[in-house]
């Protein structure tokens, strides 16, 4: 999840890293260990879509009330919605649009159909500008219905000048699951690309070389600690409303 619940957190982490010229490395795991997801960032790397515009993110998760432990429950702990579950979603949008910094134009998160648990928020959403000119907005919530086959109908939309491109990255509803699917338009054709099963996810491998050759190739430090900035500076908006 996200690897701070506060500001503060990671300004002393930053100068931690500072001093030590250690490697703070954080499992964002929505892209680094989901096949679509990774496969969405292969192909804009290829050109397949052009310049990146837009990224819409939409992250259900399922509550399982009943066995989480009382610190879930509890923003202390957690951080918020927007610390805990929107820090995947804004690490993708970096990682899709090349952005390095955003700007944060609205900012929501609450507690809409849980009033047992009052420290939970069960809904939240994002929008924010990169400083590219990029377009991004995420929903996340604890709604996942107990029907679903898997966790979470977790997609991805991405918008290029030169095409676009689908992720089913969980399931594909009343289809198949667990499921990793993505598809892909382009000014030559559709193609539905099945990616489940079809990837070492090289992240990991990157990271033991990145620690061997004091590289920057899995993540750099700059990005793992922006996404994980933007999502509590969402937070911090939210929670001023």
């Amino acid at each position: 999840k996200s690897p701070f619940t506060t500001l503060e957190q990671l300004e002393q982490v930053k100068q931690i890293v500072e001093q030590t010229k250690r490697i703070y490395a954080v499992y964002y795991a929505e892209r680094l260990h989901n096949e679509a997801a990774w496969q969405a960032g292969e192909l804009i790397k290829q050109g397949a879509i052009g310049r990146v515009l837009q990224v819409i993110n939409l992250a259900p998760h399922r509550l399982a009330k009943a066995t989480r432990p009382e610190w879930f429950f509890d923003k202390n702990f957690y951080g918020g919605i927007l610390t805990d579950i929107g820090s995947h979603q804004v690490e993708q949008f970096l990682t899709y649009t090349g952005a390095t910094d955003a700007t944060i134009n609205y900012a929501r998160a609450s507690n809409m159909n849980n009033p047992d648990k009052p420290g939970l928020e069960d809904f939240g959403e994002i929008s924010m500008t990169g400083d590219n000119g990029a377009s991004f907005y995420t929903r996340v919530d604890w709604f996942t219905p107990e029907g679903q086959a898997t966790w979470g109908d977790g997609r991805t939309f991405i918008i290029g000048t030169k095409g676009n491109i689908e992720c089913r990255k969980y399931n594909d509803v009343a289809r198949q699951a667990p499921a990793s699917k993505l598809f892909l338009t382009t000014g030559e054709k559709e193609t539905e690309i099945d990616c489940f099963g079809q990837s070492a996810f090289p992240y990991f491998g990157q990271l033991i070389l990145d620690v061997i050759n004091r590289t920057e190739n899995s993540m750099t430090q700059a990005h793992t600690f922006k996404a994980a900035e933007l999502s509590m500076l969402a937070q911090k908006q939210a929670e001023s409303l």
